[in-house]
């Protein structure tokens, strides 16, 4: 029989390595592994209890809320307002931080959350996703504050997602390579099922929505061309995939290897900056692109080293094998000039 390691054994195994640890970072770890166990219950049940669909609200973005958003912003929220371990939360649901309940002590981490990535694909039965990121406390206040979580993803402590689809997975990173765990339903657990993931060195797939191609930049439309070509015998044409919910997208580049990119346009110049939230979706796979070999980045540079400004700042993105995106960064260089001057003012927090 092959060894069985739960997410708890592992996440106390990784403690080990530093004599120093609290056992705070390993608490909310686990937290998070408990929230994505009671999200996906309720995910996998949505259209029987009567929580599938849209809701009445409409979060910062101007998108529709649907139920389940709102039930996995909240299962995220109470499983940590109370623990004595964080600080401050922020959610991509929420117009402004999330203050610790005064009556709970605070901690030295902060929890940044998109609490169920591609929502807008639940009516269809498609997988969704939670993503995290997890910094520390460097604000000189008790309860924490903004500046906790308007830091570079570079200083990220750890960071996750759990998909939700015909299994429910979660994989995670504290800065020591990136593990995957499988749920077993059958005993309520995370199994570890993918130590070690890295990022294959020869791609298979590229995930963008080619429905927005004619908005792109010409240099974005000459990368993806490039993808879709035969160069050399070296390089074959990379599959095109794509389902909407960019933690699945992302998953299975992880896995395969591959890009996935979605960029800003020129068609909207107040919006240079496309769609991904720095804080909430960007940073934290770009840090498990990282640890698993890969690279992320904006056109310009790593995501990781950019400096957030707002608390719901846009970046483009382009994330998955380091030698796919570094060819997106030179063809945007080439080609996209007009691109690279309308969008740096958002970049730097000029605009």
């Amino acid at each position: 029989m092959p060894q069985i390691v739960t997410i708890e054994r592992h996440i106390l195994d990784q403690q080990k390595r530093f004599p120093q640890a609290t056992g705070a970072l390993t608490g909310l770890l686990y937290d998070m592994a408990l929230s994505g166990k009671l999200i996906s219950r309720e995910t996998n049940r949505a259209g029987l209890v009567g929580i599938l669909g849209a809701a009445d609200g409409v979060n910062v973005y101007g998108e529709q809320q649907q139920r389940l958003d709102m039930f996995a912003d909240d299962v995220i929220f109470k499983m940590n307002d109370h623990t004595g371990r964080l600080c401050v939360m922020a959610s991509e649901e929420h117009d402004d931080i999330m203050h610790i309940p005064d009556e709970f002590d605070c901690g030295n981490y902060a929890l940044l959350y998109d609490p169920l990535d591609g929502s807008s694909n639940i009516d269809v039965n498609v997988s969704v996703g939670t993503i995290f990121a997890i910094q520390r406390k460097i604000s000189a206040g008790e309860r924490g504050a903004l500046e906790d979580v308007l830091q570079p993803g570079r200083r990220l402590v750890a960071a996750g997602y759990m998909v939700y689809g015909s299994s429910t997975m979660m994989v995670y990173s504290a800065g020591q390579g990136v593990h995957g765990f499988t749920l077993d339903p059958s005993v309520g657990e995370f199994l570890l099922s993918h130590p070690d993931i890295r990022i294959p060195a020869k791609p298979r797939y590229y995930s963008s929505n080619q429905g927005y191609q004619k908005v792109w930049t010409p240099g974005v439309r000459r990368f993806c061309e490039w993808l879709q070509a035969l160069d050399d015998d070296e390089r074959e044409p990379l599959g095109a995939r794509y389902v909407g919910s960019m933690v699945t997208d992302f998953h299975r580049n992880l896995l395969y290897g591959g890009v996935f990119f979605y960029p800003g346009d020129m068609q909207q110049p107040a919006k240079p900056n496309g769609k991904m939230r720095l804080l909430f979706e960007a940073q934290a796979l770009a840090f498990l692109a990282e640890q698993a070999g890969g690279y992320a980045s904006d056109g310009i540079g790593d995501i990781l080293d950019i400096q957030p400004h707002s608390l719901h700042q846009r970046v483009p993105l382009f994330i998955g094998n380091r030698d796919l995106v570094e060819t997106a960064e030179s063809f945007i260089r080439e080609h996209d000039q007009d691109w690279l001057e309308a969008y740096r003012p958002f970049r730097e927090g000029r605009r």
